[in-house]
């Protein structure tokens, strides 16, 4: 299986299973979406007759892309459904991450929130230190050889829970060099309590900190309002300036939420570009199809050209040597994942759980508070196994559709939540899902091809 696109002045093809990327001429593009159909004469003569092009050189065009066969980097058959899995039951019993929900409670009531305003269908509450200092000692014990393991600061809004957020970390530095591990922190806000204190402590100690604006003030405001219903944008957007600056504009991220009210979201890029932030992630919504956020099928169209023309303003500004990041632009295709990553998946349930201020077990945030899903707890550890079998054997094959998809191997068989929240079922397929990361591909693949031919001064 191949998969051909053309944008803008790009003839793009992708073989999946051989992970090559191929950026060919009109000729070679038609060439290979016939190929295996249509025998050589045949391609020669439509070729021929439907551009006019010399059949001589269809020919030869076509002894090319059977040379790109021979040698595995076109029409590769897919070998890897023996392995699907593997990696997950090398790895059985090994947690490397843990998303520690420090507050259910917010101080924002936004309209799209997933987690019921930080709440996530039960009770307001924070994490004791006791709770937090066992959580990181779980994830110790159950980290294997694993050296590096990651933990993320999440709610709610954890800096209501700043002090706790700070024993923690002094807690888990205090026992790294005794376990031979390093952790790695990111703490995710809605900015409204940043301060000095908050600042300084971020960038010792946070490798990443994610940062949620939504864009235009309009747009943002619309949302992302506090317990009085006004919006927060004026007096969020001072205080992640501050800290982005003190960062020295690097390691964070800008995380907005795109929802049927701003299907336009380059708009809202474009905003976050003027006020000075360069590390830039959009999200679609993620909710009900009922909820007025919802993006619909009339959306889509929209959104795609978005995606499109947001690549071509990323190429611009790198032009005018004023370069930014988008999240999900940044695609590795020299040495990115390894082939078990690709076909295992993200790792929710076995190696990446969510810990609830009580200390119980999720696969990731967006389960906590779905009692089906719990897994356990911190003190016992995993003791529904078959929950957490259901996510283990979560792959790019345990979908039939995500079989015959040309992104299987970037996505990995996508977000499990997302599948569940569309269908009832983590193997399930969130189609519109689906289609907006196909874009997100097809856009990141051609921002490669024009920088690697720029580089080679082609273009």
């Amino acid at each position: 299986m191949v998969h051909r696109f053309h944008l803008d002045d790009f003839y793009l093809v992708v073989d999946p299973c051989s992970a090559s990327v191929h950026a060919v001429d009109e000729m070679a593009y038609e060439v290979i979406g016939r190929y295996e159909e249509k025998s050589r004469q045949e391609i020669t003569e439509e070729l021929a007759a439907a551009f006019g092009w010399k059949p001589e050189e269809i020919e030869e065009c076509h002894d090319q892309v059977t040379a790109l066969k021979d040698q595995g980097q076109l029409f590769a058959e897919d070998t890897f459904e023996p392995m699907a899995g593997e990696l997950k039951r090398r790895t059985e019993g090994v947690v490397k991450a843990l998303c520690l929900h420090v507050a259910h409670t917010c101080n924002l009531n936004c309209a799209y929130c997933f987690a019921s305003q930080g709440k996530y269908h039960g009770e307001r509450a924070v994490m004791s230190f006791e709770v937090g200092k066992q959580a990181l000692d779980f994830l110790v014990a159950h980290s294997g050889s694993r050296r590096n393991l990651e933990v993320d600061f999440f709610g709610g809004e954890p800096l209501m829970n700043f002090d706790v957020v700070k024993q923690l970390v002094a807690y888990a530095r205090s026992i790294e060099k005794e376990h031979q591990k390093n952790f790695r922190f990111t703490l995710t806000t809605n900015g409204m309590l940043i301060d000095e204190d908050v600042i300084d402590f971020a960038n010792r100690e946070m490798s990443n900190v994610v940062l949620s604006l939504d864009g235009r003030k309009e747009i943002h405001d619309r949302c992302r309002v506090d317990y009085a219903g006004h919006g927060s944008w004026e007096r969020v957007v001072p205080k992640f300036q501050q800290l982005v600056k003190a960062r020295g504009g690097k390691n964070y991220y800008m995380r907005g939420t795109f929802t049927h009210a701003n299907p336009d979201f380059l708009e809202d890029i474009r905003t976050m570009l003027d006020l000075g932030f360069t590390e830039l992630s959009m999200e679609p919504v993620v909710c009900g199809a009922d909820d007025p956020a919802a993006l619909t099928e009339e959306d889509l169209p929209v959104v795609m050209r978005q995606y499109e023309e947001l690549a071509r303003l990323m190429l611009r500004r790198e032009k005018e040597g004023r370069p930014f990041t988008f999240y999900h632009y940044m695609l590795d295709l020299a040495d990115g994942p390894c082939i078990y990553k690709r076909i295992s998946g993200c790792g929710s349930g076995t190696e990446y759980m969510a810990v609830t201020p009580w200390g119980d077990l999720y696969p990731c945030h967006q389960f906590v508070g779905e009692e089906a899903f719990r897994l356990g707890d911190i003190w016992q550890g995993v003791t529904q196994k078959a929950v957490q079998a259901e996510f283990a054997s979560c792959n790019v094959y345990a979908r039939e559709e995500c079989r015959q998809c040309w992104a299987r191997l970037y996505c990995s068989g996508g977000c499990a939540a997302n599948a569940w929240h569309a269908t009832g079922s983590v193997k399930g397929v969130y189609q519109m899902g689906c289609e907006l990361f196909r874009k997100r591909m097809e856009c990141a693949i051609m921002l490669q091809a024009a920088r690697a031919l720029a580089a080679e001064g082609t273009t």
